[in-house]
């Protein structure tokens, strides 16, 4: 009995602290957005239709996530879903883009469950978010193609860099206590791909971080690829 009280209450405060990080992601993203000049003014009807549309690109996309084994250990996976949240992002702004990131979430969720004890899920919402924000911010900043590569390049960067650090700290070690299994079970499957793992921080910049490059990196390869071809049928932005 105290076991279950002790897993309800672990369970407890991970669903509390994730509400909490989301309410101020949205917020964060909202308040930003309210000091950025010229952006684009749409219909709330017009909004909502281009942000279902993107979150329900994005997550056929996170559905058909894989793993890259000789990176990092298989429960990270790699998918491309944040290029519809760029894509949102970049027409509409952060806030669009923070709503599509957890649209997302939601749908996944519904259509798949989980298979990381919702680590897994929280993780990509707020990694997500940390490279679409600082992105789609600078983007709307400087609205160029220049600006947009730099805004992609600032964005990964945030992304790589959080992502990784809220994996040693919170994410990698609430996933081992959540799943039940020992942190030294982890660490060997990293060391098993990266012999000079030994423990969390090791594992993080060698397994969490090079996959944050890769995956940020392609995504932002990807939105520079399709965003003016895409924004026309998709957007209708010639209207």
């Amino acid at each position: 009995m105290e076991k279950l009280l002790e897993q309800i209450q672990q369970n407890a405060a991970f669903v509390l602290i994730t509400a909490l990080i989301i309410v101020a992601v949205a917020v964060l993203a909202r308040l930003v957005e309210r000091k950025l000049p010229h952006l684009r003014s749409v219909t709330p009807a017009r909004r909502v239709s281009i942000i279902g549309i993107c979150s329900a690109i994005a997550v056929v996309l996170h559905i058909l996530d894989f793993p890259l084994p000789f990176l990092a250990p298989e429960f990270y996976k790699l998918d491309f879903s944040e290029v519809p949240v760029l894509l949102g992002g970049f027409f509409l702004g952060p806030s669009a883009a923070v709503a599509i990131e957890g649209i997302k979430i939601l749908l996944k969720l519904l259509l798949k469950s989980t298979s990381t004890a919702f680590v897994g899920d929280f993780a990509n919402f707020f990694v997500g978010c940390c490279f679409a924000l600082p992105a789609t911010v600078w983007y709307h900043l400087h609205k160029n193609k220049t600006g947009a590569i730099v805004g992609l390049v600032l964005g990964t960067l945030s992304a790589s860099v959080i992502g990784t650090l809220f994996n040693a700290v919170y994410l990698l070690p609430k996933f081992a206590q959540l799943y039940g299994i020992p942190m030294d079970v982890l660490i060997g499957m990293g060391t098993s791909i990266h012999s000079s793992i030994h423990g969390v921080y090791s594992f993080v910049a060698l397994c969490v971080a090079p996959l944050n490059m890769v995956k940020y990196g392609v995504v932002s390869l990807l939105t520079m690829l399709l965003y003016k071809r895409v924004a026309a049928p998709l957007f209708r932005v010639h209207e």
